[in-house]
């Protein structure tokens, strides 16, 4: 059954990131997880976020047309975000933030089932260079996404550090803030993602400056989408530059970052979402 291009599997993925959480639970007391316990974890991720991607390509891209809201958004951060997690988890001792990956992607990725979006453009769809921007838009949303979260953890991570957040002796979380690697690793994990999603945010906007006509069949217009996307972008770029002029890092760079995100987040995200459900219009 469809419903504006949804099918009944809509919840699909977030049941399967539910059941992996379950079974990961079960063995949150382990310290040491064994070998084959993880590749498999690794195994199901995969085939969760193929389900996921399927899932959601399918219910943006319908035969009725481009279908797009605030939801969408955030299951499409969710996806981009889990995907950089699966990657760098080969490599990085990264392993604390499955978890918290895992449970923001459940809850983003059942957002769609509930608010079902707006049916943007009924041609957009045959447009591949309308795909192409919006494909490298949502890797940039996303990567810039889980670079927020990133910054937000290391907040918490130096205030714990500092003694500045009481937190209790031997706890879940206690372990769980010991397990994360050392804070200028976080760093350096932490601009590496803003340098890829400030690139990509960097083809998103100008191509949709420059080929506004050619991508949505309308003229350039600066309202508040178009004004938080280029505040967000200088905010990208001047963190970037400080970075490289004065060394800018710690909580200066953490506060920047979250700064340039809640930007980003009103233009693609916040003015859905106000038009979809508070405003209750297309």
């Amino acid at each position: 059954m469809d419903i504006l291009g949804y099918s009944s599997y809509g919840w699909l993925p977030s049941t399967l990131y539910l059941l992996l959480l379950l079974v990961l639970s079960l063995k949150a007391n382990v310290k040491v997880e064994p070998l084959l316990f993880t590749g498999l974890v690794q195994v199901a991720i995969f085939i969760i976020l193929l389900v996921h991607g399927i899932v959601l390509h399918n219910s943006v891209f319908t035969p009725q047309g481009f279908i797009f809201g605030f939801a969408q958004d955030l299951s499409l951060i969710a996806w981009v975000g889990l995907v950089f997690y699966w990657f760098q988890s080969w490599f990085l001792p990264i392993s604390s933030l499955r978890c918290f990956s895992l449970l923001f992607a459940m809850i983003c990725a059942a957002l769609p089932a509930i608010f079902l979006g707006v049916l943007i453009s009924p041609k957009a769809v045959s447009n591949p260079w309308f795909k192409g921007h919006f494909i490298v838009a949502a890797i940039s949303v996303g990567l810039l996404s889980l670079a927020a979260m990133h910054a937000m953890l290391m907040s918490l991570q130096d205030k714990v550090l500092h003694l500045q957040l009481a937190i209790i002796p031997n706890s879940r979380v206690a372990h769980w803030l010991e397990e994360l690697p050392p804070l200028m690793t976080m760093e350096s994990l932490l601009f590496n993602l803003l340098y890829v999603g400030f690139v990509l945010l960097s083809l998103t906007v100008f191509s949709g400056l420059l080929f506004s006509q050619a991508l949505f069949r309308k003229p350039l217009v600066f309202d508040h989408k178009t004004i938080f996307a280029l505040l967000s972008w200088f905010l990208f770029a001047s963190l970037i530059v400080a970075r490289w002029q004065v060394g800018l890092r710690g909580r200066a760079a953490v506060r920047w970052v979250l700064s340039a995100y809640t930007a980003l987040l009103l233009a693609y995200v916040g003015s859905r979402f106000v038009v979809e459900v508070i405003l209750q219009r297309v």
